[in-house]
Order: structure tokens, then sequence, then C-alpha cells
């Protein structure tokens, strides 16, 4: 047996047991994925996989204790590579930051200005999605951490601590009747066109469970996935955006849009840091946990990642 043959067999249960897109993935043929799969069932002398004709249809139950193995043998090939990478290059190397669009834009950029000052060897790579896409890029060792609101909490094979809390707020023109209200009801934006996020993605569930909470029924015109977008449509008229409080912070005091507050309507959000468990962390790794948030600290991150810790809730 050999990498090989382990990796197609973890990119096959990956890819729904599709062996084209098996082959694709990892720039091979479909007729060799097949032959060394085969090769390592011959080997351990069970089926991995349940077949009709050619293709696979299920994955066996010695085959689903066999990837869970494999799984844990890739890590560790995967570990071997960072440490050598860490103790030959040191502080040198690419950190790859998976994320979502508003902690891109309004988060991130001052830690990571931070860290190239600090470690100016170390390049950074910052990959955008949803926040499951988020999830997944860390599962498939595309992204050394993750950086989101939603979601991150519900893989297991994920460690995620809470890095901060922020809350939504409502932008409107300074002309509109509302620019003057300091506390904002969840009637009065029913009662409005209302420009917001896209349901997976930053905090959305919240604003939307409010509204169901009290049988209101909000009158959404615009989802995006971007802050900027929307307030680009606020300015437009059409309608009133809610955001998360971070993408009003550069807006100018006596702009042409005002926010309002609305944690008294939605309540706290926490954006959490996400680590694939088991990975090994290099140390500008750490540096830049402890840059994003003063919550965050290498001995807590250890800790963490070492399954020692029970709660890292705020």
């Amino acid at each position: 047996m050999n990498l090989h043959q382990f990796r197609f067999v973890q990119e096959a249960a990956r890819r729904n047991l599709n062996l084209t897109e098996t082959a694709k993935a990892l720039f091979t043929s479909q007729p060799g994925v097949s032959k060394a799969i085969l090769e390592l069932e011959e080997e351990l002398g069970i089926d991995i996989f349940s077949r009709h004709g050619k293709r696979l249809r299920r994955i066996t139950e010695p085959g689903q204790q066999v990837l869970a193995s494999i799984e844990i043998i890739m890590r560790e090939v995967a570990n071997l590579k960072r440490i050598g990478e860490e103790y030959s290059k040191q502080d040198t190397g690419t950190l790859s930051i998976a994320t979502t669009h508003t902690q891109a834009r309004y988060v991130l950029p001052g830690p990571v200005a931070q860290l190239r000052k600090q470690l100016p060897q170390v390049r950074v790579s910052l990959h955008q999605g949803n926040p499951e896409q988020v999830a997944r890029m860390l599962m498939d060792d595309s992204a050394d951490l993750g950086l989101a609101t939603e979601s991150l909490s519900q893989f297991e094979e994920l460690v995620t601590l809470p890095c901060y809390e922020w809350q939504h707020v409502l932008v409107v023109p300074a002309t509109h009747p509302l620019a003057s209200v300091e506390r904002i009801t969840l009637d009065q934006l029913a009662a409005e066109p209302i420009i917001t996020y896209h349901p997976s993605f930053t905090g959305r569930t919240r604003i939307d469970r409010a509204f169901a909470a009290r049988h209101l029924q909000p009158n959404i015109v615009l989802e995006a996935i971007d802050s900027d977008v929307i307030k680009t449509y606020v300015r437009l008229g059409m309608g009133l955006g809610i955001v998360a409080e971070m993408a009003m912070r550069e807006e100018p005091a006596g702009g042409e849009l005002v926010a309002r507050p609305l944690g008294q309507l939605f309540g706290s959000n926490v954006a959490r840091i996400a680590f694939k468990r088991g990975a090994y962390l290099r140390n500008y790794v750490y540096s830049f946990a402890e840059l994003l948030s003063d919550r965050l600290n290498r001995k807590l991150l250890e800790r963490a990642m070492s399954g020692t810790a029970s709660d890292f809730e705020l």
C-alpha cells in the first residue's frame, strides 16, 4: 500500500464516489484511480466500496474504518511536511486564510499589514467564500486558518474559537426619517424595503429569526454577500441596508449614509477563528491569530488544538 492509493480513496469519498471527478482533481486518469483502489482492496482483503458494474455505489462498513485511518495518515503526512518547512524556513512561507468577504474587507487588513511588518518573509494568500466553503478549504488543507461568523462550529473536523463580537446596524440615507431615530423597532423595519446579506452570510440567520419570532415578514428587495454592494444600493434609494457594524467604520461623519444600532433587535454575533483538527500550526499562524484578537494567544491555541480544553465561548 502507498500514499497514492490513500489519496485516491480519500478523494473518491470527497467527490461523492465519482471517479471521473476524482481523476480530474488529482490530475490523473480514471482507470488509474480504479486500479489503485482495487489494488488496495486486494491487499487489505476487504471491499472499501460497493460497486454496480464499474461505478462506486457506497462506502462499505469496513471501508468507513479504512477511510477514517486514511484521514489520520494523510493529516499526519501533511503535518510532517509543515514541520519540515517550519524548521527549514523558520518565519518564511505562505499564510493561507479562508474567510468571507466582510472579514476580508473590514477585519483582516490591519492584522495582515501588521504580520507583514513583523514577518516580511511571510506571504499571505486570501481565499474568499461563504462559511461552508471556508470550512471546506480548511478540511481540504487549502487554508491554514479560517474566519467567519456562520457555520464553522458545526464541523467536527474543525477546532473553532471565538474571536470577537459584533452587531448589525441599519444603514439609511441621512435624509431618511429613520436617520433621526435612535432606537429602531422591528415594525419600523418591516415597513421598509430592506437590502441585506444572503442567508448564508454575516449573521443573516439572526435577522430572519428575529422577524419570524414576531410573525413579521420583512420586505427584502435585494440580497448580497458584500457590504459595499449593500451600501451602494442604499445610496441609490432602493431600500434600507442591514450590515455588520464594521462595514460602517470607514464612513465619514456627516456623510450621506447614517448607521443606527440594531443589537437590541438581533443580538450579538460571534466571529470565530477555525483550524483543521490535528493540523500542525506554524509559528506565523500563531502570530497572526494573536494579531487578530487579544482574546487569542499561543498557549490557548495549543490547548485547543490538543483537545484538552472544554469551553472557549466568550
